[in-house]
């Protein structure tokens, strides 16, 4: 009997045990919990805010003059203005002849009325590299003397020479109406016998890449629009403005030492590149660089670039042998080319235009270059926007 009640003590016991455990646990699972504090959004970059209002002027646009704003177009010798009136061109690329004779004020002047004749403000580009390249200093009215290469200018003062005449270039060329410099040359070359040697820093990658960093960090601070050349790299291929250059060397070659330049000018802000009409065999060996899908791919997702792609002249040699009876905008657009450089506008908007029109070419795709030339004007002051 009394071992009987011990055990039913003991069980009282244990029950009452049991129970209060649960009472604190349901004590404790019914306290209130921390209240959830909601994060604020991050405000956008002004990369961000920039792009935004990119996007909400082109959206403005109409399909014509989207197709339009894709063309860096050789000035004509005639007419220009009007043109510019009639399509809403992107950009007019001046040369030698557009610079012959003419003084500061009256270069000014004729490129007033091409800003005053368009609806969209135009990206005015030249070619003024320094050295064999000097398209406005070669007129001396406009300069005493021709821009030095930058060969010349780093043995005459290193990296502090370069920067300071790509200061006085910038400031020359805004002077005149003129917001692109189809310039640094970034390809290595350190062999006199190349064909792009003249024009190169003449050393290796990594100096090289050096140079394109000074250069392109001097025109992003002087608002002076820069076009990185001639990716993916000009090697020792011939001049392919008299024919195609086939450029048979390996892609570890490409990744050790020719993107390097271009990468390092990436990374100091470069708003636009040009594409070579090489044909790189390691990369495509069916199509010139300019027109290949695949050589465009690894300069936007291996080498990371989000601006401005831009052809060399599709009327060049090189293309006009390799295309044939093609039109050769329609395939570089389709290669994935924001801008092209045409010295035959006409003809080439609008076999581009009728490509959209049949769905060859979506619609998406030339308003995503039309922001990112349009973009590229904002960066350059051209077009204003709500910071």
């Amino acid at each position: 009997m009394k071992k009987r009640m011990l055990a039913l003590l003991l069980g009282l016991l244990c029950t009452g045990l049991s129970a209060c455990g649960s009472t604190d646990t349901a004590a404790k699972d019914e306290t209130p919990s921390a209240p959830t504090v909601e994060q604020p959004e991050p405000e956008p970059t002004p990369e961000e805010v920039r792009r935004t209002a990119a996007e909400q002027y082109a959206d403005g646009l109409t399909l014509e003059e989207q197709v339009a704003q894709m063309f860096f177009v050789r000035c004509p010798e005639t007419d220009a203005a009007a043109l510019t009136a009639q399509y809403d061109i992107g950009g007019y690329l001046l040369f030698a002849r557009d610079f012959d004779g003419q003084t500061k004020e009256s270069v000014a002047n004729t490129i007033t009325a091409y800003q005053n004749a368009a609806k969209t403000p135009m990206l005015i580009g030249v070619d003024e590299e320094g050295g064999t390249v000097v398209r406005v200093s070669s007129n001396p009215n406009l300069r005493g003397t021709k821009f030095q290469s930058p060969q010349a200018l780093y043995r005459e003062g290193g990296f502090d020479r370069i920067t300071s005449d790509t200061a006085e270039k910038d400031a020359l060329l805004r002077d005149l109406g003129i917001n692109v410099n189809f310039a640094p040359v970034c390809d290595v070359s350190t062999d006199p016998s190349d064909f792009i040697y003249a024009r190169s820093f003449g050393m290796d990658a990594e100096q090289t890449g050096e140079y394109v960093r000074t250069v392109v960090t001097q025109m992003v601070s002087d608002k002076t629009g820069m076009v990185l050349k001639h990716f993916p790299g000009y090697g020792n291929n011939a001049d392919t403005h008299t024919g195609i250059a086939i450029d048979e060397r390996p892609m570890d070659t490409f990744r050790q030492s020719d993107f390097l330049p271009f990468q390092a000018g990436i990374a100091s802000g470069a708003q636009s590149i040009l594409v070579s009409h090489n044909v790189v065999t390691c990369m495509d060996a069916d199509r010139p660089a300019s027109l290949s899908a695949e050589v465009h791919r690894i300069l936007r997702e291996e080498l990371g670039f989000d601006g401005v792609i831009l052809t060399d002249d599709l009327i060049m040699d090189a293309i006009r042998d390799y295309t044939g009876g093609e039109n050769a905008a329609v395939l570089a657009v389709q290669a994935g080319n924001d801008m092209l450089t045409s010295s035959d506008f006409e003809t080439q908007y609008n076999a581009v235009l009728a490509a959209v029109q049949d769905g060859t070419i979506p619609e998406s795709q030339i308003h995503a270059s039309s922001v990112r030339v349009i973009d590229w004007k904002m960066q350059l002051g051209l077009i204003s926007y709500d910071a």
